[in-house]
């Protein structure tokens, strides 16, 4: 079967890999869907990121949809033909934290496509894949499968949400409006956000935030002075959600959220200085978020039963066989959110 694999800093490679045999109680499935997600255009184009370096061959991929083509032994209601959107989060469930339900912090994660420990854990960029059978998550007839693998990003946004509390009624900024930043903006307006302003520095990604449900959008590369409006009186955000990774757009937030007021960080970027005393004289909640566990099964329910509809954030879909243009279009922030790459005729 092909595979994508990453060797290091722009060497991508479509290589044939063998499957395992199936197992007891897991599920052998035909690949549909894998959606491009930031962290493996970061292995593809500087070979990791932060301390995080590719230090063998790695698959890719961890935003992936399919339809069930084998059934271990052991499996229950899961047949063969089911369509799934397929989780990649495979904590161990015995360490600390797993056993305090925070699946996400496992000591001994198995999240796909991860170069974090060593030997890597090989990613969904195949066109068959072993999976166990908790990971498979029945999607709805009217659902496409190309839709279903956007259920890991919206997972990643429904964790952010998780992190902040209640966001009920509230006035919330969201920096950075990428794949994750939009359909967050539509968790968001599921979760019953007053407002919602959306900031980025791109107009390709503010028109779909806008699509998936925000009241208000700003181009931070011409029009930063909008955000003035929103630093009076200490500022008016009461939650704001940082996706892009940026110092800048940490540094708007803080400026424009009120005293009190809870700031997630999204967006896994470089490190940066922060504006203590601001932090500290506003008394601001800065939070992190990382991945997800629980959060997919609601993701996947969301999509079917169309509460956050994904669409906007799909912009191309290219064969496996032009995986590495795939890759470059993924990069270009003009032009492209979400690309995706198709593994079957599914």
């Amino acid at each position: 079967m092909k595979t994508v694999v990453c060797h290091s800093a722009q060497d991508l490679r479509i290589e044939h890999t063998e499957l395992p045999a199936l197992g007891e109680h897991q599920l052998r499935v035909n690949v549909a869907y894998g959606g491009i997600c930031g962290s493996d255009l970061h292995y593809y184009q500087h070979g990791g990121f932060g301390t995080v370096r590719i230090q063998q061959p790695i698959a890719l991929g961890h935003e992936i949809s399919g339809v069930v083509e084998g059934v271990g032994a052991g499996v229950i209601g899961v047949p063969q033909g089911q369509r799934i959107a397929i989780s990649p989060s495979r904590p161990c469930g015995h360490c600390r934290f797993c056993q305090a339900g925070q699946h996400n912090h496992c000591l001994n994660m198995r999240f796909y496509g991860s170069a974090m420990p060593f030997p890597h854990i090989q990613g969904g960029f195949s066109e068959q894949l072993i999976i166990e059978g908790y990971q498979a998550h029945p999607i709805a007839d009217h659902l496409s499968l190309s839709e279903a693998a956007l259920a890991e990003p919206l997972s990643v946004g429904l964790h952010a949400i998780q992190r902040a509390g209640s966001v009920l009624g509230k006035q919330v900024l969201v920096t950075g409006c990428g794949p994750i930043g939009s359909l967050l903006i539509g968790a968001l307006r599921r979760a019953g956000a007053a407002r919602i302003v959306a900031a980025d520095i791109a107009d390709l990604p503010l028109k779909c935030a806008k699509e998936m449900g925000a009241d208000e959008t700003i181009n931070l590369k011409t029009q930063a002075q909008a955000l003035d409006a929103y630093k009076v009186d200490k500022g008016q955000f009461e939650v704001v959600f940082e996706a892009s990774g940026s110092e800048a757009a940490l540094r708007w937030g803080l400026d424009t959220i009120v005293p009190r007021g809870v700031l997630i960080a999204v967006g896994m970027g470089a490190d940066m200085s922060l504006p203590m005393t601001q932090i500290v004289a506003k008394e601001v909640d800065l939070r992190g978020t990382f991945r997800f566990h629980a959060e997919f099964a609601t993701a996947v329910r969301f999509l079917n039963e169309g509460l956050v509809n994904g669409k906007p954030v799909i912009t191309s879909v290219l064969p496996l066989d032009r995986a590495i243009e795939a890759f470059e279009l993924a990069a270009d922030k003009s032009q492209s959110l979400k690309v995706q790459i198709s593994f079957q005729n599914a």
